[in-house]
C-alpha cells in the first residue's frame, strides 16, 4: 500500500471525519461519547470572531458527524468573566466546552477577570492570527502613517473600537504598534464593545473613527467596499487579498503580536473525556472545510492537543502579563 493511502486509511478509522466510518469514531477511540447536545460557550456576541469560529467547528462537526448536537452559547459582558462564570457551574460535566482566546487571559492580568488557564481542562489549541486595525472607505486617514501622524500629535484626536475590553489582545493589537511608533497610548481615546462585530457596526456608523480586530469579522466588510484596512500586526505581507496591506513595521512601527484560538473544558475532567475532545479537534484540524475556513481568515493553523496547549497558553500568559505592566495596564500578578 502507498504511504499516501495509509495515511487516508488511519485517519478513516481514528477520526472517521467525512469518510465511510465516521460513526466508528466516537467508540474507536474513547468508551465515553456525549449523552446529550454539547453547549460550547462564547464569550463573545454573535457575529464576533469567537462566535464565528464556534459556529464553524459545529457546522464542521454536525455535518461530518464528528459531533452532534452542538449548541453555542453566548454569554457577553467583563471581558470572558460572565461566559467564565457560568461555564464554572458546570464543571466537570463534559458536555460544556468553552472558547479560549487571550482576552481571559488578560482580563485576568487587568484586574477585571477571575479566569485562570490552572483552572480548567485544556483540550486544545487552534490556530493563530492577527490583528488589523481599519477605518471606513472614506475616512481621510488612508495609511497606517497616516494613522501614527494623527494620534502622536493628539492621542485623545480620535476613537478606536476594540472588542472586548479595555487592555486585552485586540486592544494590544493596535497599542503595541502605536507605542512603538512614539504615541502615548495612555492617552488614546479606547471603546470596548462586546464583539468585534459590533465594533465595525460602530465604525461603519461614524460612531468610532478607527477599529481594531482580527479579520474573520472585518473580512465581508472589507471585500464589499465599506472598510479599508490600514494596517495589520503580521510580521510580513500576506498573500492573496492582503497582498496590498502594509504591516505596521513597513509603516514605521516596528511591533508584532498574534492572536490565538483554543478550546478548554470544566475542571476536573475525567481522562476519558479530555481524549475523545482532543480526538474531535484533531479531526476537526483535518477537514477541508476546517483547512478552507482557516485559510480564507488569513489564520495559521496550529492544532495542539490539551498538553501542548497548555504548555502554550502558559507561555502567552506570561508574555501578556509582561506586555500589560509595561504598557501600566496589570493589575493583578500571576
Amino acid at each position: 500500500m502507498k504511504p499516501g493511502h495509509l495515511k487516508s486509511l488511519l485517519w478513516a478509522l481514528i477520526f472517521g471525519a467525512g469518510y465511510p466510518g465516521a460513526a466508528f469514531f466516537g467508540e474507536a477511540l474513547a468508551q465515553w461519547k456525549p449523552q446529550r447536545a454539547v453547549e460550547l460557550v462564547v464569550s463573545a456576541a454573535p457575529g464576533g470572531n469567537q462566535d464565528l469560529t464556534a459556529r464553524a467547528i459545529q457546522s464542521i462537526w454536525e455535518n461530518r458527524k464528528i459531533v452532534s448536537p452542538v449548541v453555542i452559547m453566548n454569554k457577553t459582558g467583563g471581558g470572558g468573566a460572565i461566559a467564565y462564570t457560568y461555564f464554572r457551574q458546570h464543571a466537570p460535566d463534559p458536555h460544556y466546552l468553552m472558547m479560549l482566546a487571550p482576552t481571559q487571559l488578560t482580563s485576568r492580568i487587568t484586574g477585571k477577570g477571575t479566569f485562570h488557564h490552572n483552572d480548567v481542562t485544556p483540550i486544545a489549541m487552534l490556530f493563530n492570527e492577527y490583528i488589523f486595525v481599519t477605518v471606513k472607505a472614506d475616512s481621510p486617514i488612508s495609511s497606517g502613517r497616516d494613522l501614527i501622524q494623527r494620534l502622536k500629535g493628539a492621542p485623545d484626536s480620535l476613537s478606536v473600537a476594540v472588542a472586548t475590553a479595555v487592555g486585552n489582545h485586540i486592544h494590544m493589537g493596535i497599542a503595541l504598534p502605536m507605542k512603538a511608533a512614539g504615541v502615548e497610548i495612555k492617552r488614546m481615546k479606547i471603546v470596548a464593545f462586546k464583539s468585534s462585530g459590533q465594533s465595525l457596526t460602530a465604525l461603519l456608523g461614524g460612531h468610532v473613527d478607527v477599529a481594531a480586530s482580527t479579520f474573520a469579522a472585518v473580512l465581508p466588510h472589507v471585500t464589499a467596499g465599506r472598510l479599508r484596512i490600514v494596517g495589520m500586526s503580521a510580521p510580513q505581507r500576506m498573500g492573496g487579498t492582503l497582498a496590498d496591506v502594509p504591516t505596521w513595521k513597513e509603516q514605521g512601527a516596528n511591533a508584532v503580536f498574534d492572536s490565538w484560538r483554543g478550546v478548554v473544558g470544566p475542571k476536573g475532567m475525567e481522562e476519558e473525556h479530555v481524549k475523545f475532545w482532543e480526538a474531535a479537534f484533531a479531526a476537526l484540524s483535518q477537514t477541508e472545510e476546517w483547512k478552507n475556513d482557516v485559510e480564507k481568515n488569513f489564520r495559521v493553523n496550529n492544532y495542539l492537543n490539551g498538553r501542548e496547549a497548555y504548555r502554550y497558553w502558559d507561555a502567552q500568559y506570561k508574555a501578556l502579563e509582561d506586555a500589560l505592566t509595561e504598557l501600566g495596564l496589570a493589575r493583578q500578578a500571576r
